[in-house]
Formats: structure tokens, sequence, C-alpha cells
């Protein structure tokens, strides 16, 4: 039997996190931790590898609370400020492990961050920039730290946004259209991480009823909601609305799942 991978919740809020700055709405001024909503991103640790999916901008608190000692690789879902802001603070692990670190994305998205971040590649390079290698992910499979990722595209209004199916489990954020044909591919997986923004509609995010219509046709074991937007409400009022199998995902959350191993 494989050994069980983990996921970590780094961050479950949306590009203003909750609280929102200035606002007094009740999610805002919640005293609940699990209203307490940094950026969006997931770190999965599998038999000593470490992955981050994503690097948003408030990585390096991320890093702090969940105790990260090193990192092996990133992957991005795609190339908003909201998932990419915090690649800068990926130094310390340079230095720990005294290594550069991957970069894996489409093509179009590694470009966004080689023009983001250009001091990181420039030929003579300040000391103490981020020391990052790029990795162009070209088909919908990707081998990293002995897992196997399923790669597919979903819409974020226009945009493509990275997904994947790891193992048991699969990572959908930032998305608005997800094709029937990848729904069906998922159907009665064990674990959903799923984007839903708030209940009104927006333009390139689910709804809650939208993401939950999903849920349903996918009929996982378990879904979490993520990318959460303070309109959403707490997180104990919420979730008492929510189907059993569904839940609002809170920062720290951790989850197991079973890999499908490379050989």
């Amino acid at each position: 039997m494989n050994k069980a991978g983990v996921v970590t919740f780094l961050g479950t809020g949306t590009s203003q996190g909750v609280p929102v700055i200035g606002c007094t709405c009740v999610a805002c001024t919640s005293p609940d931790y699990r209203d307490k909503r940094l950026r969006s991103s997931i770190h999965i640790a599998y038999a000593g590898s470490s992955i981050l999916v994503d690097t948003s901008p408030d990585l390096r608190q991320q890093a702090l609370r969940a105790n990260l000692k090193h990192v092996d690789a990133v992957v991005y879902t795609h190339e908003h400020k909201d998932h990419t802001g915090g690649l800068d603070d990926v130094r310390p692990f340079n230095f720990i492990a005294n290594k550069d670190i991957p970069l894996y994305g489409w093509p179009r998205v590694l470009d966004r961050i080689q023009q983001d971040y250009q001091y990181a590649f420039a030929k003579d390079k300040y000391p103490g920039t981020p020391a990052l290698t790029l990795h162009e992910i070209t088909s919908d499979n990707l081998v990293l730290g002995g897992l196997d990722f399923d790669i597919f595209p979903v819409w974020h209004h226009y945009l493509p946004v990275l997904a994947f199916r790891c193992g048991s489990f699969a990572y959908i954020t930032d998305t608005n259209h997800i094709d029937i044909e990848i729904q069906t591919r998922l159907k009665n997986i064990d674990t959903l991480v799923l984007d839903a923004l708030q209940p009104e509609p927006h333009i390139s995010h689910f709804t809650l009823d939208q993401a939950l219509k999903v849920i349903e046709y996918i009929n996982p074991k378990m879904a979490y909601l993520t990318h959460i937007s303070h309109r959403m409400g707490t997180y104990i009022e919420r979730n008492r609305t929510l189907p059993p199998n569904v839940e609002l995902a809170h920062d720290g959350q951790r989850f197991s799942f079973t890999p499908l191993v490379s050989v």
C-alpha cells in the first residue's frame, strides 16, 4: 500500500484575504481563527517531498505558521498576483538547502513570472536574490516528488487555469467553468478542493450554488471549498447550511490522500 500524503491549506482566502482591510462585516470581525484567511495556496507533503502549489503574497506568514523547513518545487496554477506574489519569499529555502527551487507551470505563466521577477533571472544577479529554475508543463501529466499529477485546464472567465488530480484528491482553484468531460473524469473521487467565492454571482469564480452543483455531479466523499470571500459569511454559520460531505476549508487545515506513485 502506498504511504499517505498530506495536504495543508496554507491559505483559503480570495485575493484580498479575510479580514478585508477596513471592513467591519461579520466575517471580517469574527474572532474565530477559521475566519482568518490568507491568500489561496496549498502544501503537499509525501515521502519527504515538499511541494508548494502557488506562492501567495502571504507565503512568509504561511511558511512560518506551517513550520515549513524545505520546499522541493513550486507548481503554479496561473499568473495572477494573489497566486504568484510571494515568490521572493522562497529565498530562505534556497539558503537552507543551498540549491535552486524548480518552478513548474504552463509556458504563459512562467513567462509572466520571468517578467515580474526579472531580477531573479538576470545574467548578473544581485546577491541574495531567489535561485530558481523554470520547467514548462507541456503535457497533461507531471511527475514530481514521486507523485503523478494529472493536469487539466479549467476556466477562470477567459483564462485557462491549471488544475490537477493527484491520486485520491483534486485541486481546482479560480474557476467559473469546468468542462463536463473533466467533471466526469473526477467522479467519485475521495477529496475535491474547489473554488467557491461567495453566494452572489461573479464573472470568473464559482458562486456557492454553482460549486455545490459541480460537487453533486462529481460526488466526492469529501469536498472542501476554498478561495473564499468575506461575503461567504462566517465559517460556523456557513458550514451549518452545507451538505454533510461539504465544508469551507480553513487555513492550517489538513487532509490525507492516497497518491498515485510514479514508478
